[in-house]
Order: structure tokens, then sequence, then C-alpha cells
């Protein structure tokens, strides 16, 4: 699975505005609408709420990869959001998260967020490649980083 497939610079956001979770949900999920990867966005921002009352996706060393699986998301994607301030996501470590990873699938997409999820997760346990990410200077060089996946 090449991530390539499910993100472009359209889904990138070098300086989210966002200052708290439910804000970055929201802002990220605004972006996936402007690029008609979902059809509602209210529905959506619904499933991503309802997943993070399950648990935080907040996985620690700045990083949250939240996720949602709906009908009202037409194909596969990810968005990437970054945050020089950092912000509170109730992450496992309690630190502050930067880097934000929001995937998306259809409802009969089955494991494949998952998958997605397992390739991200395997690359952002590196100090060298969330590095990378938080010190790209643009969405160039964020998808040059993540082409190496």
């Amino acid at each position: 699975m090449d991530i390539k497939e499910f993100i472009n610079e359209n889904l990138i956001k070098m300086n989210l505005e966002s200052k708290d979770k439910d804000s970055v949900i929201k802002e990220m999920i605004e972006i996936m609408a402007q690029n008609e990867v979902i059809i509602d966005k209210k529905e959506v921002i619904k499933k991503a709420m309802e997943r993070e009352e399950k648990g935080t996706t907040g996985v620690g060393k700045g990083v949250a990869i939240p996720h949602v699986k709906s009908d009202a998301v037409k194909k596969p994607a990810v968005a990437f959001g970054r945050s020089k301030i950092g912000i509170d996501y109730g992450s496992m470590d309690e630190k502050l998260s930067h880097l934000f990873f929001l995937i998306t699938v259809p409802e009969e997409s089955h494991d494949k967020h998952l998958k997605l999820l397992a390739q991200l997760s395997r690359q952002l346990i590196h100090d060298d490649f969330r590095n990378n990410l938080l010190e790209a200077k643009n969405e160039d060089e964020v998808m040059s980083i993540l082409e190496k996946i």
C-alpha cells in the first residue's frame, strides 16, 4: 500500500490554526471537504468525535492520528496538518501534538485504514522522520518525506 495514493499537496496544511483537539479535527475534515474526499462534513465530524471518545488517537511523541470510517467518505484519503505551537490532544505521553494525520475511509473499505495506520505508525516512531516533517518548509517537502514510506 502506497501512502501517495491517499494524499496530495491539497490535503496538507502546514500551519494549523486550531488551538484544541476538536478544532483540529474540524479543520482537517474541512480540508478534506474542500477536496471532495467526503460527502457529509457533519457526519464525518460526528464519527471522528465518537472515535475520540473511545480513546485518544494522540499516539505520543508529538503525533496524533485521528481516523474515521464512514459512508460519508467518498474515497480513502489522508490529510496532514502541522502545528508549530502544539496542541493538547490528550496524548498517551501527555505531550503536545504537532503532527496530525487524519485518515478517512468509506465504511466498506474493511481494513484499509488499519493498513494505512500501521504504515504511518512504523515511520512515525523514528525521530528523524518526525523531525523532517516538523522542519519541512512547504507541501512539496512534506510529500517528498512521505514518498519515502
